[in-house]
């Protein structure tokens, strides 16, 4: 996305050592606090809340892939909750499609990584439930910095999620999620390697999940589409208007759509929620994703437009979402080779007045 007019000059645009003469601690306009959470089944798991001057803020759920449970800009939400809420890690079940039970959804839930989608039932060791388990793995070695670096103030967390068991996969996934003061933005860079010695089959999917009310009947699904595929029937219906958001309906079938998308030449991919008509704040006009096509080949639309359960998700992913039985019946199964790493990144961040000509294209 194009930043800042390099001649507008921002309230934050001074240097370090003039604004340590305003302010006593930099976390009076920019900070990352953590927490342990206290209520309910959420407990006792580890948070950690990042805001950065510009009116972005979110939560990292340390103790769940350290995935983004929730996001807000100038107080207004970006991202969707299910009705779990907030899970701790050991109340996950992975039998079947249990993973709904502790389902948050947030702005970010991670799939995988040895399975996306359907339940995958090999055996008893190695079988996956409903979009795998990383999601429900705490990170460790979690390192929190602030700090400035060229004049630019730098908010990071780095952490990393290990699945495994002996005789099975040993993959782990480095977490980097940072953001800069007074940017409407935050990136996450993810390197996942295989640190055991068998070829692993291998799925990932981000699935990024936009509510209300960036998701309404005012917005429109922005992706660039050169083909689109429906899953199924209940998809097949709405095929023509998959971009469109309805008012929320009483029994609503989701659709599903797989996207195969248009990229810019060094595989950048522009996705997100656009209101065309009027903004939800001053200079916010919807929500945005940035990933790369050659680390994520593939584009899952998620449209629930149900009464309680009215959400988008725009899935960036390597291997759909039929589940690992149906991709390598089909021949499409990724696997990393033992010492192998891929990487992976994304950018979340928000529409405005200088970035919304890419939408307005819709």
């Amino acid at each position: 996305m194009k930043r800042k007019e390099k001649n507008k000059k921002n309230w934050y645009d001074i240097s370090p050592n003039e604004m340590k003469k305003y302010v006593g601690q930099i976390d009076q306009i920019a900070g990352i606090k953590t927490s342990v959470l206290q209520d309910g089944k959420a407990f006792p798991s580890r948070s950690a809340f990042v805001y950065n001057g510009s009116g972005l803020e979110f939560t990292v759920y340390l103790d769940r892939c350290m995935d983004i449970s929730h996001a807000w800009f100038k107080g207004i939400p970006l991202g969707w909750r299910s009705t779990p809420g907030d899970v701790a890690p050991f109340y996950y079940e992975p039998e079947g499609i249990r993973w709904l039970r502790s389902y948050f959804g947030g702005l970010l839930t991670t799939c995988g990584v040895t399975n996306v989608g359907p339940p995958c039932e090999r055996s008893e060791l190695t079988g996956d439930g409903l979009h795998g388990r990383i999601s429900n793995v705490p990170a460790e070695d979690v390192c929190i910095e602030k700090k400035w670096l060229n004049n630019k103030y730098i908010l990071s967390i780095k952490g990393k999620m290990r699945q495994t068991a002996l005789f099975a996969e040993n993959i782990v996934v480095e977490r980097k999620i940072e953001t800069y003061l007074g940017e409407e933005y935050f990136k996450i860079t993810d390197t996942i390697i295989n640190e055991g010695f068998r070829k692993t089959p291998f799925m990932m999917l981000y699935h990024c999940n936009m509510g209300w009310p960036v998701v309404s009947e005012s917005a429109k699904v922005y992706v660039p589409a050169q083909k689109t595929i429906p899953r199924d029937e209940s998809a097949m219906q709405g095929k023509d208007a998959w971009y469109e958001i309805t008012p929320p309906a009483a029994n609503y079938q989701e659709r599903v759509y797989f996207h195969d998308v248009n990229s810019q030449k060094n595989g950048e991919v522009i996705i997100g929620i656009y209101h065309p008509k009027q903004a939800l704040a001053e200079d916010f006009y919807g929500a945005y994703i940035k990933y790369n096509k050659n680390q994520l080949p593939k584009l899952v639309q998620w449209k629930m437009l149900g009464t309680g359960e009215y959400v988008v998700g725009l899935e960036p992913c390597n291997a759909g979402v039929l589940g690992r039985d149906e991709t390598e019946r089909c021949g499409e199964l990724d696997y990393l080779q033992p010492g192998e790493a891929r990487i992976h990144e994304l950018e979340f961040g928000i529409v405005n007045e200088r970035t919304k000509k890419i939408f307005e294209k819709i």
